[in-house]
């Protein structure tokens, strides 16, 4: 069957998702992890030292604004899962409205970012990228406010990596997160409605959420 936008919100509806062995193989298979990686709302860890790098950065945010761009910066590595067509299908995605990024920027260049795909109230974490000290952190910090915010109840990760566990991240198994799933895609919410903060004034929401 020939991936379409329409078949791949199918699949992450059910719970799975698209990934190639490598850049350049053309072959794409789909994913079920027995252990899922989830990033909780309200849960997000932001060291001190993040803490303190997010009142003082001169970092910029942005949501939408180079999303190509964004898929681009993640593609950009020795070993990655994004071939062209998927890429391809990332954007056609974002045209439609199902997939968003949230961008930093150090004047006009891009220097991190993540993007994902949204269904319902989930917003399912494909991938971000940092080309500057901390960019990632704040970019996932700024993110979480942000979906937080706009009424999303499921952020899927895909899978734990140490960066994400140190931030806060967590494993459940298949069947706890195909349960949340299932009700937190029917919920509405809403990525863009939102509105843009620094990370200043994330820093600070943190600060009196705590």
């Amino acid at each position: 069957m020939r991936l379409t936008p329409d078949v791949l919100m199918q699949g992450y509806a059910t719970g799975i998702f698209p990934m190639a062995e490598h850049r350049d193989d053309p072959e794409i298979f789909w994913v079920d992890p027995q252990r899922r990686g989830v990033m909780p709302l309200d849960g997000f860890h932001a060291s001190r030292s993040l803490r303190r790098a997010m009142r003082n950065t001169s970092f910029e945010i942005s949501i939408n604004r180079d999303f190509e761009g964004v898929v681009e910066g993640c593609a950009d590595r020795i070993d990655t899962w994004i071939n062209e067509e998927i890429r391809n299908l990332y954007i056609e995605l974002h045209h439609i409205g199902k997939a968003h990024s949230l961008e930093v920027w150090e004047g006009e260049t891009l220097v991190g970012g993540v993007y994902g795909v949204v269904l319902g109230a989930v917003f399912f974490g494909e991938s971000m990228f940092s080309r500057r000290t901390n960019a990632s952190k704040i970019a996932l910090a700024c993110l979480v406010d942000r979906l937080g915010e706009g009424g999303f109840k499921l952020f899927d990760t895909q899978f734990l990596t140490e960066h994400l566990a140190s931030l806060g991240g967590l494993e459940v198994s298949r069947a706890t997160y195909h349960r949340a799933l299932a009700v937190a895609q029917d919920l509405p919410a809403s990525f863009t409605a939102p509105p843009l903060r620094s990370p200043q004034e994330v820093v600070q929401r943190m600060t009196q959420r705590s």
